[in-house]
């Protein structure tokens, strides 16, 4: 029992939660280009200004409904669906591994993406899309007007050991992957009420976060968490020149030590020349199903 609950730990840290290829039709002028790691839903209004948001490990889509909604008719959306998340096809990511990386080749493909649109977005990402936007900014520094991270970290080691190295990380990374991949499918799905509910307040988003976990391909599933702990990019923030805006969850009955917790995130982001960090209390790591409401106004002051 206690293993299954240091693996669900780990796994807490780094989690989340009809699929349309881009549409291609306003993007006629340029070549094609059409991603094999993820999908896009290409939504809202024509002609407004571009918003490209990306969910975390094992999300679907889904978690992006109201806030699509909300911005759809001043912005052009653009909604990533990770291939191999949340019952979507495994697509490209079908053979990714610690020779044939993940997270890399989403950034190029992001980037492909960007390129062929023409179009320089805010571009929003939760989790593990707080990741990938961290590192489309390092790579591509051009590719974005503006970034909102949502509940991520430059290097998730940190979590477990403020001295944490990518080196010292990797065995604990290894073993959670390989209890990951060994666990019976019973026994995975019997784990989801333990995980979710440290994760989202919300009952109801409680369901939507499990089913998603429960629905995504498990070998993909693993090699993003494993890339997730392994990846490190506290040495780069300095570079990351783009506005950005952090919001990042508090919840008393779980984080005791309250400085402790701040100073996480105020060490981590404490490089970054331009970025406004956000503490949105009564929240877990869904924010946007917790705390709608201030979830929305922050996004949409920002985006401005």
């Amino acid at each position: 029992m206690k293993a299954l609950q240091w693996l669900a730990t780990a796994v807490l840290v780094l989690a989340g939660i009809v699929l349309v290829r881009p549409v291609l039709s306003q993007t006629a002028a340029k070549a094609a280009f059409v991603p094999t790691r993820f999908t896009v839903t290409d939504s809202g209004t024509a002609g407004k200004p571009d918003v490209l948001l990306i969910p975390g490990l094992s999300s679907s889509k889904a978690v992006w409904d109201h806030e699509a909604e909300l911005l759809g008719p001043n912005y052009r959306l653009h909604v990533v669906q990770v291939d191999g998340f949340a019952g979507a096809p495994a697509g490209g990511n079908a053979g990714a591994s610690s020779a044939n990386p993940m997270l890399p080749a989403i950034v190029e493909e992001l980037h492909q993406y960007i390129a062929t649109v023409g179009m320089k977005p805010v571009v929003v990402g939760h989790s593990l899309g707080g990741l990938l936007t961290l590192m489309l900014a390092d790579k591509y520094p051009g590719d974005a007007r503006k970034l909102i991270i949502v509940d991520a970290l430059p290097f998730y080691g940190l979590v477990f050991n403020p001295a944490a190295t990518v080196e010292n990380v990797k065995p604990q990374a290894d073993a959670i992957a390989q209890q990951m991949l060994a666990m019976p499918d019973d026994q995975f799905v019997a784990m989801q009420p333990m995980m979710v509910g440290a994760m989202v307040r919300n009952v109801d988003a409680q369901k939507l976060v499990a089913a998603s976990s429960v629905a995504s391909d498990r070998r993909i599933f693993v090699e993003a968490m494993a890339e997730d702990l392994q990846t490190d990019l506290r040495g780069d923030m300095a570079k990351i020149q783009t506005p950005t805006l952090l919001l990042y969850p508090y919840d008393a009955t779980f984080q005791k030590d309250e400085a402790k917790y701040d100073a996480v995130y105020k060490t981590s982001y404490a490089g970054m020349p331009h970025v406004t960090m956000m503490r949105v209390d009564d929240s877990r790591h869904f924010i946007m199903y917790d705390q709608p409401e201030r979830f929305d106004a922050a996004v949409q002051a920002f985006i401005k």
